[in-house]
């Protein structure tokens, strides 16, 4: 049996030795990991394979959530394709899309991954007490949901003017923005509580878990509810009202939650805010990257379109895993700050990359499969899984390295890199998740 167990470890081992040289190489012979997880040793690929087998279960919980995350992601994907002549009904309609679904996996998401690192450090409990860290970290993202959803139809409707995108009216945007917010932030918001009571109830690993099927929800309710709320636009009268009322309730929120007098509240919106407003400039410049290639790219061939949520999701959700767990880190001192990762951060990003290769490959398998039996066209089987392939692996490279550096940057200024890292990772990536894509599709010739 012990011969057996050698051998395993050996084959498992040699794949993955280049990840222990490029630690050998930062790090020297002598790199650390976590301490109780994986030890110094000679040996990198052994240092990694040990680190993988004791991280076992969060392993396994990741490569769950994620697979449950692209299978499910395909709903949201199908949902965008059938949308297709709402969107072309609506001009600029389409640039509301990433944004809007970006928005409900960085709020919630930073949501889970506070709780997470509450969970972490013994300060979670279940409770209805409005003083407790689970309400107050609830209450505040329910305030930032409403100042954020206002604030993306006003930045996109500024941002589509400075490009020459023609779209509705700002009232409109503003309009779509907040009624599908709330819609679909009631349901995310029920679900990450829900998640993050079981997760503490069950031992479950939040940092793995939470942001990856928080995101997922997010997909998956946002694209009805944002469908829904586009019919407001048939009422200029209507529209007009909602966008007045929705100024007045989005400065109130704000207002409310910078002044609080609960500190985790307070703190939650004053350190939230400023990143979110940048997250909706960048998926609002996402929306902007594909708007054009509509016509062209998108719609002729509506598996991409199958595709474009479930891969934006899997490009923040990978990096927002590594986030979580290196904020978490370095709230319990396990990692320093410093300009080049330690060991733990390569460990870390080593199960990233694993995750991301199986993910990936299950996301193009799945949707071509999909887009066969729905009859929707593709650019053929081979180049569809290549260009999925090469677009994931290069957006979840580009995902650790903002991971790593958003967390580091946020926690050397004295900030809680649980409120500024899942934002940062989550809109960053839609939109070098979409330049990812774009550049795969031309380097196929698709695009």
């Amino acid at each position: 049996m012990e011969k057996s167990q050698k051998k395993i470890a050996r084959g498992v081992a040699l794949p993955i030795r280049w990840i222990g040289l490029i630690s050998r190489v930062l790090l020297g012979t002598s790199a650390r990991a976590l301490k109780g997880t994986a030890r110094g040793v000679y040996d990198p690929a052994r240092q990694v394979f040990d680190y993988w087998r004791s991280e076992r279960s969060t392993v396994r919980q990741g490569f769950a959530s994620n697979i449950v995350s692209s299978i499910t992601s395909l709903v949201a994907g199908v949902t965008l394709a059938a949308m297709d002549h709402r969107i072309g009904s609506i001009e600029g309609l389409f640039i509301l899309i990433p944004v809007s679904i970006g928005m409900r996996g960085a709020i919630f998401g930073g949501l889970s991954a506070r709780l997470g690192s509450a969970i972490h450090a013994g300060l979670f409990s279940v409770t209805k007490d409005r003083n407790g860290v689970l309400f107050q970290n609830a209450y505040a993202s329910a305030l930032l949901t409403v100042a954020t959803s206002v604030s993306m139809g006003v930045l996109a409707k500024a941002i589509a003017a400075l490009l020459g995108i023609q779209t509705v009216s700002v009232w409109a945007f503003i309009s779509i923005a907040l009624i599908g917010g709330l819609l679909s932030s009631a349901i995310v918001l029920a679900f990450t509580v829900y998640l993050s009571v079981v997760s503490f109830k069950r031992s479950w690993d939040l940092d793995s878990v939470g942001a990856v099927l928080v995101t997922t929800v997010g997909d998956l309710v946002t694209l009805p509810c944002l469908f829904l709320a586009s019919f407001v636009v048939e009422s200029h009268l209507v529209v007009g009202l909602i966008g007045a009322a929705s100024l007045v309730a989005a400065f109130a929120a704000l207002a409310k939650g910078w002044g609080n007098r609960e500190l985790i509240v307070r703190r939650v919106v004053r350190e939230s805010f400023p990143v979110l407003t940048v997250a909706i400039v960048l998926d609002v410049l996402a929306g902007t990257v594909v708007h054009p290639r509509m016509e062209g790219t998108f719609l002729p061939f509506p598996a991409l379109l199958i595709l474009l949520p479930g891969f934006l999701e899997n490009t923040g959700a990978l990096g927002s895993i590594l986030a979580a767990r290196l904020g978490s880190k370095l709230h319990l001192g396990a990692i320093a700050p410093s300009a080049r990762p330690e060991a733990p951060v390569l460990l870390d990003a080593s199960i990233v990359m694993g995750l991301g290769i199986s993910v990936y490959a299950i996301t193009a398998v799945a949707t071509l499969g999909l887009a066969e039996l729905l009859g929707m066209a593709h650019p053929g089987p081979l180049v569809f899984i290549a260009v999925v392939m090469v677009a994931g692996m290069l957006a979840t490279v580009v995902a650790a390295l903002i991971g790593y550096y958003a967390a580091i940057s946020t926690y050397r200024l004295g900030l809680d890199p649980d409120n500024h890292t899942i934002p940062l990772v989550t809109s960053g990536m839609d939109l070098l998740g979409v330049v990812c894509l774009v550049v795969s599709l031309a380097l196929f010739g698709v695009a």
